[in-house]
């Protein structure tokens, strides 16, 4: 994993695997896949991250 950023703003978590350009993504329920020229998984973006999150993850993650 390269790097992972999260936005409050829109509640998604973005998992950067490589820097390679987008070529084209998959939308699996709440979660975009964007995929290289070559097929190789770039970025997985979740939608509505909290969410999908226990009460308990909620406060370990996001209470400061």
């Amino acid at each position: 994993m390269k790097k992972m950023n999260y936005s409050k703003d829109v509640d998604v978590l973005l998992i950067e695997l490589n820097e390679q350009p987008i070529a084209y993504a998959e939308e699996e329920g709440e979660t975009i896949l964007h995929y290289s020229e070559d097929h190789q998984l770039v970025l997985i973006e979740i939608l509505d991250f909290k969410h999908s999150l226990s009460e308990q993850a909620k406060q370990e993650l996001f209470t400061v």
